[in-house]
């Protein structure tokens, strides 16, 4: 585009400074427009009008190639072990003056320090990326489709993508999972079909339609001007970690009866689940199920729930519940906290 560069010459700083600080969306007019410059000359000799001089003065202009890939929201997507279809979300933009297709690749990071804190430390399973087909801005299965590249995006449009996949059950609390997304811009091809490769035009301009990658620097090794833009995200495990102890203690014997009572035939003993979540989440619908060992006897409407702990000590101050199916004594806590520590606590007689 050497003729319109000489046409702005020095006056036009400020407007580049200008222009330099506007977002970066596509850059003006559309690659491949010709532009004509007609210029008249008219003169007179001896005050005579003479015949009109013109010039004219046409070029093609050339594309720029950019696009930005970035993450929707900036912020970790909290998972929670065995979840499946677990979603971040990306935008992904042409910038440039031109109708490109982008091929996309989907990719987890091998260690090192995730997006947003943390390190990688474990892989989702069947990473695949999706289509925002509805334009929501949510994924939603069996409507948004999954796809390799993206198809004739026009200059500044825009793009929801989804990268979703699957927790692993083994993942703990705390554990992150980072994930990126690459675009990289193509040309031609059919409608439906992924076009080729761009290659940047070295060298001098030429009377064709030249090409220039503007594209920044993004994450994961990619440079600048390139053609691929890249965004990371990732995915952050809260969860509820539970930890069982369970502790006896005699209340009662035939003998003694309380006063220091042992553990012989018809002695009372009190028994006490604690369920401690020392995880990031509350634990729900937390069953309990202790068989009695055949040397007791359950002492029945013992059972109580959602009791708690002081220290290592068990209170039994929780609500009468539960229910007891020889031999099984069970009982449902509805939640724990993170952080709490409830209990059932149920008697028995020593046969």
């Amino acid at each position: 585009m050497t003729s319109k560069l000489k046409l702005l010459g020095s006056g036009s700083i400020a407007a580049a400074l200008l222009i330099a600080a506007a977002p970066a969306y596509a850059a003006g007019t559309a690659s491949g427009t010709s532009i004509v410059n007609n210029v008249t000359v008219d003169f007179q000799v001896s005050g005579v009008s003479q015949t009109q001089r013109t010039a004219s003065n046409t070029f093609l202009v050339d594309r720029v190639v950019n696009l930005t890939v970035a993450e929707v929201g900036n912020v970790t997507t909290n998972v929670v072990p065995g979840q499946t279809a677990a979603v971040t979300a990306f935008t992904l933009t042409n910038t440039s003056n031109a109708t490109l297709d982008f091929a996309l690749t989907a990719a987890q990071l091998a260690g090192g320090t995730a997006a947003h804190g943390g390190t990688d430390v474990f892989d989702v399973t069947a990473l695949g990326i999706f289509r925002d087909v509805n334009t929501n801005g949510t994924y939603d299965a069996g409507t948004d489709t999954a796809v390799t590249f993206i198809d004739e995006l026009a200059a500044d449009a825009a793009v929801t993508l989804f990268l979703v996949g699957n927790v692993p059950i083994t993942a703990t609390n705390g554990q992150v999972a980072g994930v990126r997304l690459t675009a990289t811009a193509r040309e031609g091809g059919t409608a439906g079909s992924q076009g080729a490769a761009i290659t940047q035009t070295t060298g001098a301009n030429t009377a064709g339609v030249d090409t220039v990658f503007a594209d920044a620097a993004s994450v994961g090794g990619d440079t600048a001007r390139n053609g691929s833009h890249a965004d990371e995200d990732d995915y952050t495990v809260v969860t509820a970690t539970l930890t069982v102890t369970k502790t006896s203690k005699v209340i009662s014997d035939p003998v003694n009866n309380a006063t220091n009572p042992k553990m012989i035939p018809g002695a009372v003993i009190e028994y006490c689940i604690a369920v401690a979540n020392s995880g990031g989440a509350a634990a729900s619908n937390v069953v309990i199920n202790d068989p009695v060992p055949g040397q007791l006897t359950f002492t029945a409407g013992s059972i109580l729930l959602n009791g708690t702990t002081t220290g290592a000590t068990c209170n039994a101050d929780g609500t009468a519940g539960g229910s007891y199916s020889a031999p099984n004594v069970s009982g449902t806590i509805a939640s724990i906290a993170a952080g709490a520590t409830r209990t059932l606590v149920f008697r028995a007689t020593v046969n």
